[in-house]
């Protein structure tokens, strides 16, 4: 889901406080992807109650030890926060009209020279199809990580990890798995965590990528919550946006996986059709 602003601003920097944080360190192990990754970078709490907040910040239920925010808004003071970054699209509306004047090569075309847009979302693919592509938008999406870091956030979110689906046959899960592996280690560099977003098709591959926990939206709805729990254990983050797949996601996998209830717009609190539930 994409529902953040214009992207060229990077977060602000405020203090967090940790001294009821639910999260804990990650010790690197002697081999494997983990083994680069510092020694402070820091996993939610597998019991960590939940809000997705892409749709505007507002202050979290008492409950809430968890939130993911938009890069561009502020983290939540003493709670476990993770920045949301739409790594393998763009932003929709006057984001597009940046990348094609500034980066017009790193946007992904089909044969006849036209952009391969995500229709659910209006968001040109980025073309992570060689290394040399992959390095450039490293250059661009590597300080928005950066930014996150500098804003005291926990950990990224990096999203459309399976936007090689919709590339009309021009990418790969291999060119995914090459950039998300990009985006793992700039992450773990900034002690940042990051999380697999969606894509059971990768979750054999999400311990050489270097992801840390997952962000999944509606993995009762499309019967994937056992897939990712077997993967990260109790590290996922589902949420649902139907009513009756919030309540069979609370009775199978609630007291194992933090579910969350939300709209689909993801509005804030206070708004028109703002719903919030977990359980």
């Amino acid at each position: 889901m994409v529902l953040s602003t214009f992207f060229i601003a990077a977060c602000s920097a405020t203090g967090t406080d940790q001294g009821d944080d639910p999260q804990e360190t990650t010790h690197p192990t002697a081999e494997g992807p983990d083994a680069d990754a510092p020694a402070n970078v820091r996993r939610p709490s597998p019991d960590a109650v939940f809000d997705y907040q892409l749709g505007g910040a507002y202050p979290p239920a008492g409950k809430v030890r968890a939130v993911s925010r938009d890069r561009e808004a502020k983290p939540a003071d003493g709670l476990y926060n993770i920045c949301y970054v739409n790594a393998f699209q763009t932003q929709p509306g006057e984001a597009i009209g940046w990348w094609k004047k500034e980066h017009p090569d790193l946007l992904l075309k089909n044969d006849d020279g036209h952009l391969i847009v995500d229709k659910d979302w209006d968001e040109p693919l980025l073309d992570i199809s060689t290394p040399a592509k992959r390095e450039a938008l490293m250059n661009i999406i590597g300080p928005w990580i950066d930014g996150c870091a500098a804003a005291h956030y926990d950990a990224v979110e990096p999203d459309n990890l399976d936007s090689y689906e919709r590339s009309e046959g021009k990418l790969t899960s291999q060119h995914a798995i090459a950039f998300a592996r990009l985006l793992a280690a700039r992450a773990h560099k900034q002690n940042l965590a990051i999380a697999q977003k969606n894509t059971t098709d990768l979750l054999p591959q999400h311990t050489r990528i270097g992801f840390d926990f997952a962000v999944v939206e509606e993995c009762a709805r499309y019967k994937e919550c056992l897939e990712f729990s077997r993967a990260y254990g109790g590290r996922v983050f589902d949420i649902e946006y139907g009513r009756k797949d919030f309540t069979a996601a609370c009775q199978a996998w609630g007291k194992e996986l933090s579910i969350t209830l939300r709209d689909r717009e993801v509005s804030p609190a206070g708004k028109r059709g703002y719903v919030y539930e977990s359980c």
